[in-house]
């Protein structure tokens, strides 16, 4: 750093608040950039976390990066702390309380700067933990009751599923069958029967079922009992969009055609389902601006040295109209003699 600061003709401390992106003149941090490059420095992060008490770390805790919509998450909070100078420190939960407990503990003895957790899952039992740490914690994702010790920015997970629903009923469709993450996602097929409602329509219990997460095959087999046991369904809602993706592959099994003879609308707008055939139809969020509003309000807080707002955002869900869905096929009434 010395050897920095006396080729750009600065002080150790301009150089340092450069290296951490404070306010510098723009002429003294493009010589002290130059500088940087042509020696070749590096900062010593282990000193540099000594000397300021901060890591340049936030851990970021999701269920599995198996799921395409929990890897966009990732990659977002990880682009939005590069772009400040820190670090990502990444674990999977796999929606289990006690795997969450003991990521935790590593955590505090690690002493990230701040930790944002994806998705509530196996996370709600270890909310006291979350309150006490001694670092700022912000939940996202978050579709149950969120708590009232921690900030949340989320998504309206109910509205997600309204729109599902009135998109189907402003088809034409009557009756639909779910298939669902049980009992994760009773929000989103709660909006769904708010939708059906409003024309005097139910959702009933035995139209739901559940996918077996503990499967791969989960989703489909789900789907064909659905389908089997309704066979005058006009559409199938998945939940999540890896599930509708099972529910195409179950429809084409049956002889059903998408969307002829049978409509079907996903959850998520991951990245696949726009390049299937037909492509699918579904309920996008912004992930992005989810987990881009999530990480600064943490960085605030980190670099303020106060705890982050305790409040709790929303963000607005929206259709997209693909090839999947379409109104109902009339069906011939049969009559005996």
């Amino acid at each position: 750093m010395a050897e920095v600061a006396a080729r750009a003709g600065v002080t150790k401390q301009t150089v340092s608040n450069v290296v951490a992106g404070k306010s510098v003149r723009p002429e003294t941090a493009m010589r002290v950039r130059a500088a940087i490059a042509e020696l070749g420095y590096k900062p010593n992060l282990v000193a540099r976390s000594l000397a300021t008490g901060t890591t340049m770390t936030v851990g970021l805790f999701v269920p599995t990066v198996a799921n395409p919509f929990y890897s966009e998450v990732v990659e977002e909070v990880e682009n939005v702390l590069v772009r400040h100078g820190y670090n990502l420190l990444l674990a999977t939960t796999h929606d289990d309380a006690e795997r969450t407990r003991q990521h935790l503990e590593i955590l505090a003895a690690r002493s990230v700067d701040a930790l944002l957790v994806a998705g509530d899952a196996g996370v709600t039992a270890r909310l006291p933990m979350l309150a006490d740490a001694k670092f700022p914690v912000a939940l996202c994702a978050w579709e149950v009751d969120p708590p009232d010790s921690l900030p949340v920015v989320s998504i309206d997970y109910e509205h997600a599923g309204f729109l599902a629903g009135r998109h189907l009923r402003e088809l034409g469709h009557r009756r639909v069958v779910v298939v669902a993450d049980l009992p994760a996602h009773s929000r989103r097929i709660d909006g769904l029967r708010r939708a059906f409602a409003r024309d005097g329509l139910s959702v009933p219990d035995d139209a739901v079922f559940a996918a077996a997460q503990s499967s791969p095959d989960g989703g489909f087999d789900a789907a064909a009992a659905a389908l089997a046991a309704h066979p005058d369904a006009t559409a199938i809602f998945a939940t999540r969009d890896v599930l509708a993706l099972d529910a195409l592959e179950a429809a084409r099994q049956a002889g059903h055609r998408v969307p002829e003879d049978l409509s079907v609308v996903g959850f998520d707008d991951i990245a696949q389902v726009g390049r299937t055939r037909p492509a699918l139809t579904t309920v996008a969020f912004p992930k992005r601006q989810m987990a881009q509003q999530a990480v600064e309000l943490l960085l605030r807080a980190v670099e303020s040295a106060a705890a982050p707002a305790n409040a709790i955002s929303l963000l607005r869900p929206h259709l997209v109209v693909r090839g999947s869905s379409a109104p109902p096929a009339v069906r011939p009434h049969h009559t005996t003699r």
